[in-house]
């Protein structure tokens, strides 16, 4: 049980710094000039629009989706 409780405890640790990680970036409203899952030129209407974006609108799509 111990290793199950480790494996959960790591997740959430690891979940917790990124979500940390994301939301200072979006607090310095710095935005990327290219998205983070794609790599392609995220448009500047949409870095200016949306502060501190990270990725293209397709992309951002899928993320809240879920999709893969």
């Amino acid at each position: 049980m111990n290793d199950f409780a480790d494996k959960a405890a790591e997740a959430e640790a690891l979940f917790r710094e990124e979500a940390l990680s994301k939301h200072c970036l979006s607090e310095s409203h710095l935005s990327y000039s290219h998205c983070e899952d794609c790599g392609e030129l995220i448009p500047e209407a949409r870095r200016l629009a949306v502060k501190g974006c990270t990725r293209c609108i397709v992309c951002q799509e899928y993320e809240e989706k879920g999709w893969p």
